[in-house]
């Protein structure tokens, strides 16, 4: 293996591992996640400690907790002077490409964002509002479906489409129009609809192709002695459902699951958050979870073509592939869509497959992971480490190398099947606000153990779910007698995980440690 590997990091939007395991169940085929499973190690409890886009991949850029690097919700960015793992690859030869969605920044600040600064040589970006370098080569170079692509722009509302580009082109007022009388209903796909519809534009000029196009020249062009990063992101299958039209005949519709119940409903002890909500179940959720899982089975083509790319050019066997998502979406279980504060299975818990050189084969880890360790596990595959944290004057007598600076691990040793002494026995999760509020009753905490679920909403009630007994989380215990000793526990638990977000101290304006 060489001193200095490649890694490939393989991201996906809004996939809950729920919804991956249930492809695995006889929904559609998904081939070439199979064959990287067979290559690595699958971990079946990976719990995302923010579920929403900018705080996790925050977190994953910096390995930090939410608190630590303080993006706290959509609408906050990531400070480029906190360091970043991709910047610590960068500084020590290797090539380091981000194609497709980054979203350190909030797509209302604008959609050319410099994310070159946060340690990247070659950007390509495109995010969830579309606009930016895809829409503007789908005008120049398909554009007899520029319009049927401005119908798919759901966020028109970002202030760039007023005035966009070098002309300043009022172009939201056009996206609007369009979309007023946009009908995405096919003979084909009559129950296509604006928030679940199969593209109605070519799959080649799709966003998820153009990313996947920009991940294979970027691979194509790194020197044969030169090691290289590469984050190739996927906006899908985030909503609105949108796959193309050919991937459909792969989902097996009578093998979709059935929507968790809302069973909160008739909790007297539920969070006053979820009980001033009206349940969800529009009549083709069936429709939109077929769509959501066709979405699934194009992203495993694009897996296949970059994996095809790896191996041509001979650099599959040298490169750690990392397979995740950010976070979930509940699609309509306990009658919810998307993520954020209802902090169930299908929102939290996420998929990821590790594997590349030295590592183990046909792996299943069923220890409790975080997002926070994914920064230390490719600092761990590459042999890097963060820049130490500053320390001066004689009063801290700790080595600036002994300094804690990172709150996760590796887990490259569980990728070799290795015993750990001391694995964390439970996981943390945390919202502030969905964008269109502003009050703590949002704020949920979670802790998560193997068996158990304890959610906290300040202010406004608890939920407690025995995980091994009730998988589809249907009987909040929090008021049951027999469970008093354990919600205890657990509360108390989770407070000690509230108070450890803190730590290791965070960089942020920090000038030395040990000083006065």
């Amino acid at each position: 293996m060489s001193s200095k590997p490649n890694v490939l990091l393989f991201m996906v939007d809004q996939l809950s591992a729920r919804w991956l395991e249930a492809t695995w169940d006889s929904v559609c085929p998904t081939p070439n996640i199979d064959a990287l499973r067979a290559r690595g190690t699958t971990f079946t409890r990976v719990i995302t400690s923010n579920p929403v886009c900018c705080p996790t991949r925050a977190t994953l850029a910096t390995g930090l907790t939410t608190r630590g690097h303080g993006v706290l919700e959509n609408g906050y960015s990531l400070d480029p002077a906190l360091p970043t793992f991709m910047r610590t690859l960068q500084e020590n030869g290797w090539r380091t490409g981000a194609l497709g969605k980054v979203h350190f920044f909030p797509h209302f600040a604008g959609f050319y964002p410099d994310y070159e600064q946060f340690g990247f040589d070659v950007t390509h970006i495109t995010e969830d509002g579309r606009g930016g370098e895809w829409l503007d080569w789908v005008q120049t170079n398909h554009p007899k479906h520029f319009e049927s692509v401005l119908a798919t722009i759901w966020p028109s509302k970002i202030p760039e489409y007023a005035a966009y580009g070098p002309d300043k082109v009022d172009l939201r007022s056009r996206i609007e129009e369009i979309r007023k009388d946009f009908d995405f209903a096919t003979p084909e796909f009559p129950e296509n609809s604006g928030h679940a519809y199969t593209l109605p534009f070519p799959e080649e000029v799709s966003q998820t192709n153009w990313i996947t196009g920009h991940a294979l020249d970027f691979l194509s062009e790194i020197p044969d002695d030169q090691p290289f990063f590469a984050q190739v992101s996927y906006v899908q299958p985030h909503s609105p459902f949108h796959p193309p039209g050919e991937y459909m005949q792969y989902v097996h519709p009578e093998h979709i699951p059935e929507p968790a119940p809302a069973e909160w409903v008739d909790d007297p002890h539920a969070p006053h958050e979820l009980k001033r909500r009206t349940p969800q179940m529009p009549e083709d959720w069936r429709y939109q979870r077929h769509c959501y899982f066709a979405d699934i089975v194009h992203l495993d083509r694009q897996l296949g073509i970059v994996m095809d790319q790896l191996e041509k050019s001979g650099r599959l066997d040298d490169t750690y592939i990392l397979f995740f998502s950010d976070h979930g979406e509940l699609f309509y279980d306990h009658g919810f869509t998307a993520k954020e504060e209802k902090h169930y299975d299908a929102c939290i818990r996420v998929p990821l497959i590790v594997a590349g050189p030295g590592l183990g084969k046909r792996l299943v880890c069923d220890k409790l992971i975080q997002l926070e360790d994914i920064c230390p596990t490719i600092l761990d595959m590459t042999g890097q480490r963060l820049p130490v944290m500053p320390k001066t004057g004689p009063y801290l007598p700790i080595p600036a190398e002994e300094i804690p600076i990172l709150p996760g691990r590796s887990v490259l040793p569980l990728c070799r099947g290795e015993a750990i002494e001391g694995w964390r026995n439970a996981a943390y999760c945390e919202s502030y606000n969905r964008i269109d509020a502003a009050h703590p009753q949002q704020w949920a905490r979670t802790v998560r153990t193997d068996r158990f679920r304890y959610t906290f909403y300040p202010e406004d009630g608890e939920q407690l779910f025995d995980l091994e007994n009730d998988p589809d989380e249907q009987h909040n215990l929090v008021a049951e007698s027999e469970f008093v000793t354990i919600r205890e526990e657990l509360r108390d638990r989770l407070m000690t995980l509230i108070v450890m977000q803190d730590y290791p101290k965070t960089r942020r304006s920090l000038f030395a440690l040990g000083v006065h």
